[in-house]
């Protein structure tokens, strides 16, 4: 084997200019690939492989909200567990990388700072493929990110051996062959994927649907409130108790509490909640192809949709009060309250998302602040449905269940 000092390794990563961005795969030149391979695997040894019997290689995508708190959780878990050693080999946002070339860990003590004082730029996603797959030792990546791209790189890192673990709902909720992709490579390569937190934060959604169609129940029927932002909207918007406030103050005071995105309509769209319906139908056995293929309830007024900010939406928002006003009325004079719902009838295949009116004893009406409830019908369970409810938004509960989901893999990997 030709031998290059990682100094030498080092300087040859620097002068590459395919390791500048991140660059869609469309875009992507196939020899790129065969080059980091090359150039990453050229300092690796057998006698590396050896020492590494009883390691386990971390590789984490994305440094933001979900994956400060999970870099907080791996180092408290890092440390309750010795063995298999946990050893973060590759971290990066969309700008910075932080890596050695050699696989010596970087060390989880401030890496937050290390990662933004950093000078690497991150590889495109084929070559951090490439390095991971050449990794002395099994690797888990960890997408704490929402991008397509990633996503869509799923089935090559599956096929090349590397465990995934991710809140991404977009690598689950995409087209459907991506969907096939992911599970095709992953039952091929012996390679392990994980996705809890795509639906339900840290609450145990995904697991539990799994459990019931792996054991031999059938499922009839999925419906629950899948966004906490809709959850704090509607709870104050239209209470069980009381007036509630006007539906453009609501919005504005949910974002002013975090609970929107920058430009609420990303929330109010309703696609969130379609992209988490997606998911639970695949998994309850119907090829739903994609988001779109559904209805859909938006609730911004046709004629905001063109507003080009998200605070020139909220600034005219109040003048269609009125609409959401008759909407409430409708449902009080039916003794009942409007909630924005999904929900998925595995018999007629049907599923939707949009508002819908329950009693006011009802565990969906009667929900507090921005929690989550999904309820599961199936035959075992019969005319009372398996309820998970709880805290379905925010960064520790989020990263709870990627970590959950990282201690899943160990156990089978490790």
């Amino acid at each position: 084997m030709v031998q290059v000092k990682p100094t030498q390794v080092l300087e040859l990563l620097a002068a590459t200019p395919l390791l500048n961005s991140i660059t869609p795969l469309s875009e992507r030149n196939p020899s790129s690939s065969i080059q980091a391979t090359c150039i990453f695997a050229a300092s690796i040894h057998p006698q590396d492989k050896m020492a590494a019997v009883n390691q386990v290689y971390i590789a984490i995508i994305g440094a933001g909200g979900v994956g400060k708190c999970f870099l907080s959780q791996l180092q408290a878990l890092a440390a309750r567990r010795p063995s298999p050693k946990l050893s973060l080999c590759y971290i990066s946002t969309s700008r910075k990388a932080l890596y050695n070339v050699d696989y010596s860990p970087v060390s989880l003590d401030g890496v937050t700072e290390s990662l933004a004082a950093s000078t690497q730029a991150p590889p495109p996603l084929p070559q951090v493929i490439d390095y991971l797959a050449s990794a002395p030792a099994k690797v888990i990546l960890v997408d704490n990110t929402s991008s397509q791209d990633v996503a869509d790189a799923y089935p090559l890192a599956l096929s090349r051996g590397l465990s995934i673990v991710t809140p991404n709902k977009k690598a689950f909720s995409g087209s459907y062959k991506l969907w096939q992709d992911i599970f095709t490579a992953a039952a091929t390569s012996g390679a392990k994927v994980y996705h809890e937190s795509s639906v339900g934060a840290g609450l145990p959604v995904i697991s539990t649907l799994k459990d019931l169609v792996d054991t031999g129940d059938k499922v009839t029927k999925i419906e629950g409130v899948f966004s906490g932002t809709m959850s704090f909207l509607f709870n104050s918007f239209a209470p069980t108790e009381g007036q509630g406030g006007k539906w453009s103050e609501e919005v504005k005071k949910a974002k002013a509490l975090g609970y929107t995105e920058p430009d609420p309509r990303d929330d109010l769209n309703g696609l969130d909640v379609a992209r988490k319906l997606t998911i639970l139908a695949r998994l309850a056995g119907l090829p739903v192809e994609s988001p779109t293929s559904f209805p859909v309830q938006s609730l911004i007024p046709k004629e905001l949709e063109a507003c080009s900010t998200g605070d020139e939406f909220l600034e005219k928002l109040p003048a269609f009060d009125q609409q959401m006003e008759d909407t409430k009325a409708a449902a009080e004079k039916a003794g009942k309250v409007v909630r924005f719902v999904g929900s998925i009838d595995v018999a007629t295949q049907q599923v939707k998302v949009g508002l819908e009116q329950f009693d006011r004893s009802h565990p969906i009406a009667s929900l507090k602040g921005s929690d989550n409830i999904i309820s599961f019908y199936t035959e075992r369970y019969g005319s009372n449905p398996l309820i998970i409810q709880g805290a379905g938004a925010g960064g520790d509960v989020t990263a709870m269940g990627v970590t959950g989901d990282l201690i899943k893999v160990l156990s089978q990997i490790a």
